[in-house]
């Protein structure tokens, strides 16, 4: 008796027709029976938002006639496609879920706006296994062939070990020809920021706007980080907790005089 597929659930956050998404579904394809959900339109730096102030759609389409997958488009974020797979579209509890791959980084300090990373998080806090995966590349024309090595190695893997409770990963590879990728690093979240400016401007009616506008900066120096990894031509794997306690912060925090 032949084995039954993993089902894999895809989304992302630049748009159901964003050729990052198209990449990652031909190579799930692969690997096991694929249904997308993913934003009708461009979700970037969404983070962790859901619908609930507006009504959501969700629209069965077919982007590529000679691909097998079943897709939906959605006019919510990318938290708002898993919550609907999960709970009105699909007849069962994916065996995997894979978000990306985003045009862009989402190393270090990236990855708490990333609409990419809050769609793998999501699906990781119900118990599904999830790896968010983005391409050091903002371009539409972006090569997404040295990835697919990349993203086949780290989802069978996954599919194969399992992942250990209130983890998801985070996949960030290089912009670089598959030759002059050097392997996977399994890495810590750097020390970084941005510096945050607003180019303030006037409209032709008189009325002011802004631009948000910034410089990345790392402050961290250490050989075990993503953005290390990134820098010398490696793949960066990240595991991401969705627990935001600072545990080591309990027993400071319990000397205060709280009574």
């Amino acid at each position: 008796m032949s084995k039954k597929k993993p089902l894999i659930l895809v989304t992302n956050d630049d748009g159901i027709t964003a050729p990052g998404i198209r990449a990652l579904i031909e190579v799930m394809n692969t690997i096991g029976e694929v249904v997308v959900v993913a934003p009708d339109t461009p979700q970037s730096a969404m983070g962790h938002a859901i619908t609930i102030n507006d009504t959501l759609y969700c629209n069965s389409i077919k982007v590529a006639e000679h691909e097998p997958q079943i897709e939906f488009s959605c006019s919510g974020t990318p938290v708002d496609c898993v919550k609907l797979a999960v709970n009105e579209l699909l007849d069962r509890t994916p065996d995997l879920c894979v978000s990306g791959v985003n045009h862009g980084s989402n190393s270090s300090i990236n990855v708490i706006y990333s609409g990419t990373m809050s769609a793998a998080v999501e699906a990781g806090t119900i118990g599904i296994p999830s790896i968010g995966f983005s391409l050091l590349d903002y371009s539409l024309e972006a090569d997404f062939e040295p990835a697919k090595k990349y993203i086949k190695l780290m989802v069978n893997e996954c599919l194969q070990n399992g992942l250990p409770e209130g983890v998801v990963l985070n996949v960030n590879i290089p912009k670089l020809p598959e030759s002059e990728i050097k392997g996977v690093k399994v890495c810590r979240q750097a020390n970084a920021h941005w510096e945050e400016k607003f180019d303030k401007r006037t409209n032709p009616l008189g009325r002011d706007y802004y631009w948000l506008t910034g410089e990345f900066i790392n402050k961290d120096k250490g050989e075990d980080t993503d953005e290390w990894a990134l820098a010398n031509g490696y793949v960066s794997v990240v595991p991401v907790q969705y627990d935001l306690t600072a545990h080591h912060a309990i027993q400071n925090i319990n000397t205060w005089s709280l009574d």
